[in-house]
């Protein structure tokens, strides 16, 4: 495993985080640390992500960022250059996952079907985030590749909420967890960083 998916194995949860304003990113990252979560994963749904990923990394160099929503080959450099530590994808593009392998790259793609994670297997990965969770049978689903699968290690996303987290988070393949409740929309575009803060400790008091 690697070294970076073994800090987020102790973590237990990631933030999920959608920027909208790049001014909101480090306030956002503090309130994620302050409650006692130093890590996000920034997606790049929006146009300013890569400067977000860049300001965060900055202002807190020892923050475990990473970049979500890696689509193409162009994104995982716009999102190492700006300071990501690892890729997360929503789905398992095979060109995508070698570039980021020939260039040592940590990459979590999104796997949902048992064909996918063997075509992971055979990309020689161990590590995958299964996406998206809730709907493509939750627990029971992961219980159930846990049998067959049982060398591969889950990061469920999609769906997860204070009161199903730990579940997930009891499965002995599940590393840990992707969240965005605790930095809803409506939260960043108000500015109201001591709420995230509280549901980020409430989020970590779950662990």
């Amino acid at each position: 495993m690697h070294p970076v998916f073994q800090q987020l194995s102790e973590l237990r949860i990631v933030p999920v985080i959608v920027i909208h304003d790049v001014e909101k990113a480090v306030p956002l990252a503090k309130a994620l640390c302050d409650g006692g979560l130093p890590c996000a994963e920034v997606t790049f749904r929006t146009a300013c992500a890569a400067e977000a990923i860049r300001e965060i990394t900055k202002a807190l160099p020892d923050m475990m960022v990473g970049a979500g929503t890696v689509l193409t080959p162009a994104q995982v450099d716009q999102a190492w250059a700006a300071g990501a530590k690892f890729m997360v994808a929503p789905g398992l593009n095979p060109d995508t996952v070698r570039y980021c392998q020939g260039k040592d790259i940590p990459m979590l793609p999104g796997v949902c079907t048992p064909s996918e994670i063997e075509l992971a297997l055979s990309l020689g990965l161990d590590t995958l985030k299964f996406f998206p969770a809730e709907a493509a049978g939750g627990t029971n689903m992961l219980k159930s590749l846990d049998a067959p699968y049982g060398m591969v290690c889950f990061v469920p996303t999609g769906g997860l909420t204070p009161t199903n987290i730990k579940e997930y988070l009891s499965i002995k393949s599940v590393l840990a967890c992707g969240g965005s409740w605790m930095v809803k929309d409506d939260l960043i575009s108000s500015g109201n960083f001591e709420e995230i803060t509280r549901l980020t400790r409430e989020a970590v008091s779950l662990i």
